[in-house]
């Protein structure tokens, strides 16, 4: 059953004080917020991901930032109404702004930023559309200051000491996207998984498709107490959890394939594959034909 014990923040905004983002614990010392299944924009400001930090015996490692700046404040004032301790980590679980547009309210001394190695990378890559469409698509005002690449950046595995407490973090092959971390807590078996798990919204591919298959015949080898999706409720029935975004993807791949063998194209692939799938998850109109564009860019050439 799930540790749901004791801290509900109410979102509070009078104009006395600051906004204190909702979080809720899952287990002891661990944080999250639940972000709404909606497309980012300039009514939600990009904040739709599921956000939150853990909780140390010395500091605490905040685990994505959220989808705007003042998101990042709120959560900030989450972790100060929750503890004392300081925050001393800040984990990007990959590039996307609805993970890393609120880095710069944890700008200060004293706080890592952490990634994969492949992140700041990529938010070189992406950062001046970000910083050229916030106003327009998302209603925020963003600067280069906002998107913080890492300080710190992991290879293939890292350990995190928050005192009392090690976070193991895994660089994951192309998924996602090619920057997907996650943050393991051995202490309470969780693991945060991040967008390399998506629930109820739709899996959003924007790295490998292959390669997330793959991701997930190693992830569901194992069992954990809990596990935390980028999008989507808290999970206790790992890996039951993980197969209807496994049927989605490997629908895909197996359609696209037979397709693609068969002689037929792009144009084709829009139109027929995946669709059985609609009724599965929200989002669907706004994310599949994407899906199916990359998966199909990729497997066109594979031999």
């Amino acid at each position: 059953m799930l540790w749901l014990p004791t801290l509900l923040l109410p979102a509070i905004q009078p104009a006395t004080a600051a906004a204190v983002l909702s979080v809720t614990q899952v287990a002891p010392g661990i944080y999250v917020h639940l972000g709404p299944h909606e497309i980012p924009d300039a009514h939600n400001h990009g904040a739709i991901a599921n956000v939150g930090f853990i909780v140390g015996e010395r500091c605490v490692a905040v685990i994505d930032t959220g989808g705007n700046p003042g998101q990042g404040r709120a959560l900030y004032h989450a972790i100060k109404h929750t503890t004392d301790k300081p925050i001393c980590y800040v984990i990007n679980t990959h590039v996307h702004p609805d993970h890393i547009y609120g880095n710069s309210a944890f700008k200060a001394e004293g706080v890592k930023f952490v990634g994969h190695h492949k992140l700041g990378r990529a938010m070189a890559a992406r950062g001046p559309f970000y910083l050229a469409k916030a106003k327009e698509l998302l209603g925020i005002d963003l600067t280069a200051g906002d998107i913080i690449p890492p300080d710190i950046t992991v290879e293939k595995e890292l350990d995190i000491d928050l005192g009392g407490r090690i976070l193991k973090l895994t660089a994951h092959q192309p998924a996602h996207t090619d920057n997907d971390l996650s943050v393991y807590d051995p202490l309470t078996d969780t693991l945060w998984l991040a967008d390399l798990l998506f629930l109820e919204h739709l899996p959003v591919i924007d790295g490998s498709l292959k390669g997330w298959l793959a991701e997930i015949e190693q992830l569901e080898r194992h069992a954990y107490k809990i596990v935390i999706p980028g999008h989507g409720p808290i999970v206790t029935d790992w890996p039951q959890s993980l197969q209807p975004e496994k049927r989605y993807l490997q629908s895909l791949l197996n359609d696209i394939r037979a397709l693609i063998k068969s002689g037929g194209f792009l144009e084709q692939a829009l139109e027929s594959i995946g669709y059985g799938e609609k009724s599965a998850w929200k989002l669907f109109d706004d994310f599949h034909r994407k899906n199916v564009s990359t998966a199909f860019a990729e497997l066109e050439w594979e031999g």
